[in-house]
């Protein structure tokens, strides 16, 4: 018998398991990020509801897609993504009732009024970067920044040393972006898996560590927690700490680079946030909005389901365009403005429902440091001279060598 959700009719085939997986080594997943600006064609798809892409369908306005997302029972995301792990992403590879577990564990470790303890760490280390070149009047941002300052601050979280900083970049180059464009599809995979297994050696020698010589870090704080009354095993730590890697290290600087690239090239954006830092935290969620860094997430249907007519079998993926969704109308009016004057932003960026992005409130801190700590320093720059920002391919959104230039002796 069919039940009615909204626009979705779910039906009572089921499935077990997806049909296929998320290949992150090869895949881009829907062709629909290789442009520089798609915000256009984004809120037209918005309006759609929902459309076919390559035989699946694409969700892709605000209500359907926060829909779908709250909806686990219909939609999982449980065994959907390889990222060179060969155990579950803890908790983001998991659907409910065992997400929810861990996510009580792990909410507190990233709740704001802990975030309000590392404030001073994360000012300090994004500064350090950009000691390195102001003198200069000149940066490659992603390089120089973006890609170092969030996993510098993964290490702090950690209580690991600064040297430790370039094997956390290979390791995540080599999970997020593993190989190089001349590997067949089987031996990027292959490096990929390579990567994962040395990132639980890396990992679990480390434990080792801290089994014998506890720090106020939060590997030690995992060897001391339970879950639902269990102690964690020495796999679901390595599990959880696989995902943090993955999580942390990439989608902040990918915002970086976004976010510098905007301001670069709309000075009277980047003039706000000189004159009135308070607006810093609203130009975070805005700038999220209109670039969000992973625009195309995914679930599976564990049911056969229609949706606005598209036939979804059990077991096939589900598109969710969380960048056509910030463009609906029903997220903000005015769509495809950027303003930093909001008081309500209902983007998707973070994702939604069960699986809403862990670390939301680490990634908003660490936006809003580096934003307020750049433009005290660096309030007027642009793009350097002759240079072009273009975006990397998809499916994640960011600018692969943001170059930017200001004036000397700052």
């Amino acid at each position: 018998m069919d039940t009615q959700l909204a626009a979705i009719a779910v039906h009572d085939e089921m499935a077990d398991a997806p049909l296929s997986k998320l290949d992150t080594a090869n895949a881009r997943e829907s062709g629909l990020y290789d442009d520089d600006e798609p915000q256009p064609r984004d809120h037209a798809l918005a309006l759609l509801g929902a459309v076919d892409v390559g035989g699946r369908v694409m969700v892709t306005s605000r209500d359907l897609v926060d829909e779908v997302t709250r909806n686990a029972a219909v939609f999982a995301a449980d065994d959907l993504i390889d990222q060179g792990n060969t155990r579950p992403l803890l908790p983001i590879s998991i659907d409910p009732p065992a997400h929810v577990s861990y996510r009580k564990l792990l909410d507190p470790l990233f709740a704001p009024k802990r975030m309000d303890t590392i404030e001073a760490d994360v000012s300090a280390r994004v500064n350090h970067f950009i000691d390195a070149f102001i003198d200069r009047g000149h940066c490659n941002f992603t390089d120089e920044v973006a890609d170092k300052f969030p996993p510098a601050v993964f290490l702090g979280l950690m209580g690991l040393p600064w040297e430790e900083l370039d094997t956390f970049l290979r390791l995540r180059d080599g999970l997020i972006r593993p190989g190089t464009p001349e590997m067949t599809n089987a031996e990027r995979t292959q490096f990929q898996l390579d990567t994962g297994q040395e990132v639980y050696a890396y990992f679990d020698t480390i434990l080792d560590d801290r089994a014998e010589h506890p720090q106020d870090d939060l590997l030690t704080h995992f060897l001391h927690a339970s879950c639902d009354g269990q102690h964690l095993t020495r796999h679901e730590i390595l599990d959880i700490c696989f995902m943090l890697l993955i999580a942390g290290l990439d989608t902040v600087a990918d915002s970086m680079t976004c976010a510098w690239g905007f301001l670069a090239q709309h000075p009277e954006h980047r003039r706000q946030l000189v004159a009135h830092p308070e607006l810093i935290p609203n130009a975070v969620e805005e700038l999220v909005r209109w670039n969000p860094p992973t625009p195309i997430q995914a679930r599976w249907a564990r049911r056969h389901c229609t949706i606005l007519g598209h036939d979804v079998p059990a077991g096939e993926i589900v598109y969710l365009n969380m960048g056509a969704a910030n463009l609906d109308p029903a997220s903000v009016p005015d769509p495809l403005e950027v303003r930093f004057d909001r008081e309500v932003n209902r983007h998707l960026s973070f994702g939604g429902g069960v699986h809403r992005c862990l670390g939301s409130h680490l990634a908003r801190r660490e936006l809003r440091i580096a934003l307020r700590e750049w433009h005290r320093r660096i309030p007027e720059y642009g793009l350097a001279p002759g240079y072009q920002a273009r975006f990397g391919p998809p499916p994640l959104r960011f600018i692969p060598d943001l170059q930017l230039a200001w004036p000397e002796g700052r």
